[in-house]
């Protein structure tokens, strides 16, 4: 299905990829080997993809989508360098992470570095309106990541707070990549309205298969270790139900391993996960997300763009990495 989305639009994926190449360009090697090493460990580039999609969904026939796929690319990839400094994280996508491989220090900086490239491109694009959209996506990415690190540890948290946690931290990403997509083409506002709900709705599902597989993922397909989000103390919707809906002793035995992000207990944690339902329920709120997102294409005029944007939508579901 991957391969499909991506098919549509091969010749500006290739297009973006170097782009991205091109302006990771900088005088100092440290920043240069950093942002090689962090773009080239791949990734499907799901939120650039979404822009080119969404721009062509809409008639656009120029070429500034390039640029904002890759503003998008540079923002997430930003992200990436700071989550895993802030998370301790030791491996991503199959091989050590930038912070293992040199250092937080570096990474954190160079992280600053593609934020402020992320920036320099989007100048150049001229739009006010895009410009505005990216800086408070950004700035909510930050509050985002301040209240997940909040939440470390944390045995009460709600599922209100961890949906804001998402909405925050992962899917409005996803929105500003469909809703700035449309705006370039200067679509009407109805349809504007609807990519960008589409581009929510897309990025939760997202990321709530992105925590179902923690716990029932393969490691080998997902590039990183089961478990990691328990190993980092972050008390997930397939964990928060489970705690919930468990009997005293299992819920107990989840917190304490949260409070301590302690792996003893793992495979007793997972199963409880399962038994719980915690996957199950995870799963059915990923499933309801994508349907209102497929809603939310109703207005877009039918071709090959808008079908690539459902199969994306169905994407998020159905992946296993």
């Amino acid at each position: 299905m991957y391969q499909q989305i991506r098919s549509s639009v091969e010749a500006d994926f290739e297009a973006v990829n170097q782009f991205v190449i091109d302006r990771l360009h900088s005088d100092v090697a440290l920043v240069e080997s950093i942002g090689h090493y962090i773009v080239d460990a791949g990734g499907k580039r799901m939120r650039p993809i979404m822009v080119l999609l969404s721009a062509h969904a809409c008639g656009y026939n120029d070429r500034d989508h390039i640029k904002l796929a890759a503003v998008i690319e540079f923002i997430h990839t930003a992200t990436l360098l700071h989550d895993d400094v802030v998370d301790m994280s030791t491996m991503r996508r199959g091989r050590p992470t930038a912070n293992n491989q040199w250092s937080n220090p570096s990474s954190v900086l160079v992280g600053d570095f593609i934020y402020s490239r992320a920036f320099q491109v989007l100048v150049s694009l001229g739009s006010l309106r895009i410009m505005e959209i990216i800086a408070d996506t950004t700035n909510k990415i930050a509050e985002g990541e301040v209240l997940q690190l909040i939440n470390k540890h944390n045995v009460d948290i709600t599922e209100a707070d961890y949906l804001k946690v998402i909405h925050n931290k992962t899917a409005i990403l996803f929105q500003a990549a469909a809703q700035c997509g449309a705006i370039l083409a200067n679509a009407p506002a109805k349809i504007e309205q609807g990519l960008r709900d589409f581009g929510l709705h897309v990025g939760k599902a997202f990321q709530l298969i992105d925590d179902v597989l923690d716990y029932a993922g393969d490691s080998a397909a997902m590039g990183k270790n089961i478990g990691d989000d328990l190993a980092e103390g972050k008390p997930t919707l397939p964990l928060i139900f489970a705690m919930k809906h468990s009997s005293d002793a299992d819920s107990r035995l989840i917190k304490d391993a949260l409070k301590i992000s302690g792996l003893d207990s793992l495979e007793k944690i997972i199963s409880i996960v399962n038994t719980s339902g915690g996957i199950e329920y995870t799963r059915q709120l990923a499933e309801a997300e994508v349907g209102k997102a497929r809603a939310c294409l109703t207005d877009l005029p039918p071709s090959q763009y808008r079908d690539a944007l459902e199969a994306m939508a169905e994407l998020a579901i159905n992946r296993t990495s």
